[in-house]
């Protein structure tokens, strides 16, 4: 299928340079929902999680950025500019999800799990770039909306599957490790959708080939990781003003968001189940639970993605984010005082709302603003937007759950939707230079 960025694609087109993303997704679904949990069964500190999911920021702060730099620097003949690198990616999750359940120390988890976030970066950060690169600019809302349809999906599968396993008697038994058998196969079933979905795309979808000119503009320039380096560095140093803007939002939006991934289960074990993670029993209920009700947010993202489509077409996108995350804010702060595991539902209508806004309004709102021929490197540094909270997150949550929030899960998810709300207010603030697609 030949894409040209002056010809509007059809949405099915659109679709199925997408898919790939619902592959990458199930594996950062798991992420979200099952890795702590195995952190858990493996005897972790509830305190020390934080410092226990140091690969997430880490790997995204390095690896993103630097593969589109050198993204920007690369043409594979039938491949093209970004496809070899989220299909290295995906073949790198699909190896570490199989092996995963299977291990049987926590410090394993731990090296496991950098080399998971590694691969899970190299495949995601190019699909942003591949976005910008391909769709034509009065479709660019549609291109990165539809990257939140496919979180959506790909999400909702890993967090549902977590709790139609646990709900078959014969996987009930435990590893030697005390890993639960019912978490092997969301994993498994992660190992084949992360390669096959991506296949799909690379498969499906070609890349606009440079013309002569720019060819010989991407062969004169030097190649390597230290030049992609370098690059970073000057990006960083011309980096537009909304991008900066940008920045201030998402310190608080993922600082949030990894404080709910680490403590959603502690936090529902307590107020559904009026126990603690020591309780084996009430843990598992409370995680198969956990996954039914991350895998419903996924489902609202699916839903709401389209709505917020029509929004963004119809206002600016900074608008549109500043709600869908107020609505998230306030299913946080309302998470704690549900007692009911049925009305857990309710408040994740509007993260889910949220959840869409987040993978794919941002980008409307700064597309505008950077140059067409670095959209790999500043799509790497936007996701360094995003990880760098999360490290500071791993450094210093630890810390302030002990001493200021009592070690008590209700209040970090409280602490998480001030935090959102805090971002919702800033997003207000942003100033951009063109519009990403019909508004803004």
């Amino acid at each position: 299928m030949k894409i040209s960025p002056q010809v509007a694609m059809t949405l099915r087109q659109i679709m199925l340079m997408n898919f790939g993303f619902f592959g990458i997704q199930y594996s950062f679904g798991l992420q979200q929902t099952a890795i702590n949990p195995i952190f858990s069964f493996l005897h972790a500190d509830p305190s020390q999680l934080p410092i226990l999911n140091m690969a997430g920021p880490i790997t995204g702060l390095l690896v993103q950025p630097m593969i589109g730099a050198m993204s920007d620097r690369t043409w594979v003949p039938r491949l093209g500019r970004r496809r070899p690198y989220f299909l290295i990616g995906a073949i790198g999750c699909s190896l570490c999800l199989f092996i995963y359940p299977h291990v049987t120390a926590l410090w394993v988890a731990v090296l496991l799990l950098w080399l998971l976030d590694i691969s899970n970066n190299t495949a995601m950060e190019p699909f942003r770039a591949f976005i910008a690169d391909t769709v034509p600019e009065h479709q660019q809302s549609t291109g990165f909306l539809m990257q939140s349809v496919f979180t959506g999906l790909g999400i909702t599968l890993a967090n549902v599957s977590l709790y139609i396993f646990q709900q078959i008697g014969w996987l009930q038994q435990t590893s030697e490790a005390g890993i639960p058998y019912w978490v092997f196969g969301s994993f498994y079933i992660g190992a084949v959708c992360s390669i096959g979905s991506v296949l799909v795309t690379v498969l499906s979808t070609s890349e606009r080939e440079p013309s002569p000119e720019e060819m010989a503009a991407i062969k004169a320039q030097p190649s390597g990781p230290a030049h992609a380096v370098k690059d970073i560095i000057v990006a960083v140093r011309e980096m537009p003003t909304a991008l900066w803007q940008l920045a201030l939002v998402y310190l608080f939006q993922w600082y949030a968001l990894f404080i709910y991934w680490q403590y959603i289960s502690h936090s529902i074990v307590q107020s559904v189940w009026d126990s603690t993670v020591e309780n084996t029993e009430a843990y598992s209920q409370a995680v198969a639970w956990t996954g039914l009700v991350n895998g419903f947010y996924n489902v609202v993202t699916f839903i709401s993605a389209f709505g917020l489509m029509w929004m963004a077409r119809k206002y600016a996108a900074k608008y549109v984010h500043a709600f869908a995350v107020t609505l998230a804010a306030l299913a946080l702060l309302s998470i704690p005082h549900i007692g009911n595991k049925y009305l857990m539902f309710v408040p994740m209508i509007g993260f889910g709302v949220g959840w869409a806004s987040m993978m794919g309004v941002p980008f409307m709102i700064v597309v505008g603003s950077i140059p067409k021929e670095r959209y790999g490197v500043y799509m790497g540094i936007v996701n360094m937007m995003i990880v760098v909270p999360m490290l500071i997150e791993t450094v210093s949550f630890g810390w302030v759950y002990k001493t200021f929030l009592g070690s008590n899960p209700a209040n970090a998810m409280t602490f998480a939707g001030v935090f959102l709300a805090i971002a919702a207010a800033v997003t207000l603030t942003i100033k951009t230079a063109a519009k990403p697609a019909t508004a803004e």
